[in-house]
């Protein structure tokens, strides 16, 4: 049995909420796709009354009726069995933004995360912004340095979610300079794709390992797989990274990326091209 990739939307932060709104939009229209309401997860910040007000009111604006927001303040919220069956029914789950340690701290290894999974297998969608985005994947960035040059110490990881495999997802991507975070989590297992995604941008999967690219935005892909050299095994915490032969791709809106494949997939190219090899 192939990977399973769902139905997720993953933004990342700072999503337009008050203009046209491409990716809220979006949100609502895939999650109409199913029956449900539209949940919205607070946990990961420390305003979960204000979060979810907020985004209660932008969904409703764009037409959405109903929605639920759920607070898990501890992790015996997360054992509520009403909590775990509004999951079980939904149509949408959204992360907010805040602290991706809260939501893995909070909600993995509880009925609600059975209920999460659960439901994700049978159509519904995920969504995550900002921290939401990050605790998506098997390994998340919880922490580390945007200005100084990889180090070994540039970053702490931590075990996410595992809703989406064989990626590495960072958010806040080029307005906080995270080009480097990303580089040493993919330098030391060249296997994950590191996924770094601007503010108003998402990528949004349905069913498949590929995914396109929407928003104001992009998406910068850091494959580690054709890595000829790194020296990420031998330094102490402080010293800078050598990375030879990393493949890097830069992707606006319209553009598609094949996780599976690890390939971009270009605009209006013809079927043969798609399956070809970019170098």
């Amino acid at each position: 049995m192939g990977m399973y990739y769902g139905n997720l939307i993953i933004i990342g932060g700072n999503e337009d909420k008050e203009g046209k709104c491409e990716i809220l939009r979006e949100v609502i229209k895939k999650s109409r796709k199913k029956e449900g309401p539209l949940i919205i997860l607070t946990a990961a910040t420390d305003y979960p009354e204000r979060v979810g007000k907020e985004y209660t009111r932008v969904f409703k604006k764009l037409g959405c009726g109903d929605i639920k927001v759920i607070d898990i303040e501890d992790r015996k919220n997360a054992f509520d069995a009403v909590y775990r069956m509004e999951i079980e029914r939904s149509s949408c789950i959204f992360f907010t933004g805040g602290d991706q340690l809260k939501i893995t701290s909070l909600i993995g290894g509880t009925f609600l995360f059975d209920s999460l999974k659960k439901a994700f297998k049978e159509g519904t969608l995920i969504v995550g912004t900002s921290a939401g985005a990050s605790c998506l994947c098997s390994t998340m960035i919880v922490s580390g340095k945007a200005e100084d040059s990889p180090r070994k110490c540039t970053i702490k990881m931590a075990p996410g979610l595992d809703i989406i495999k064989g990626v590495l997802i960072d958010q806040h991507f080029a307005q906080r300079g995270r080009y480097g975070r990303l580089f040493n989590a993919v330098a030391q297992n060249p296997q994950i794709i590191g996924i770094g995604i601007d503010e108003n941008t998402a990528l949004v999967i349905e069913g498949s390992s590929v995914f396109r690219v929407i928003g104001s935005g992009a998406v910068t892909i850091v494959d580690g797989y054709t890595i000829k050299y790194t020296n990420v095994s031998e330094l102490s915490s402080d010293e800078t990274l050598a990375i030879t032969d990393m493949k890097l791709h830069v992707l606006p809106r319209g553009y598609k990326y094949d996780i599976k494949q690890r390939k971009p997939i270009l605009k209006n190219v013809s079927k043969e091209e798609k399956n070809e090899t970019y170098r």
